[in-house]
């Protein structure tokens, strides 16, 4: 029997055969370095700095924490969240400017719980 992947679509589930999942999968890493290709060393800092803050400390992060933290200045900070939220998957700011969510965590309340394996529960983005 070959491995399927079942996708729902509205109320049905579509068996997806393995060829067809195996070659997407084949794609993905030429896809993803494509995708990541805009970002230097500097946002790929900013990126893991917010997510583990915001899941130590289940707060919005102000661009000027995260400046301080780094020792990257202000304007190249800002300049850094503006690319990776036009990106549109790696964080979110709220109104205020602050990172409210970095894929996967998030400071605001949802329905996505994520339980690591410390015994921390955090709210998924």
């Amino acid at each position: 029997m070959e491995n399927t992947v079942l996708l729902g679509r509205g109320e049905a589930m579509l068996k997806i055969p393995q060829s067809m999942w195996e070659g997407h999968l084949k794609d993905a890493p030429a896809h993803f370095a494509q995708r990541l290709s805009f970002m230097t060393p500097d946002h790929h800092k900013v990126r893991y700095y917010v997510v583990a803050e915001i899941a130590l400390g289940g707060m919005p992060l102000q661009p000027e924490v995260i400046s301080d933290a780094l020792k990257i200045p202000i304007d190249k900070i800002r300049q850094i969240l503006d690319e990776l939220e036009r990106n549109l998957f790696f964080l979110y700011r709220n109104e205020e400017g602050a990172v409210q969510w970095a894929y996967p965590v998030t400071a605001q309340k949802t329905p996505h719980r994520i339980i690591l394996d410390s015994g921390e529960r955090l709210y998924g983005a």
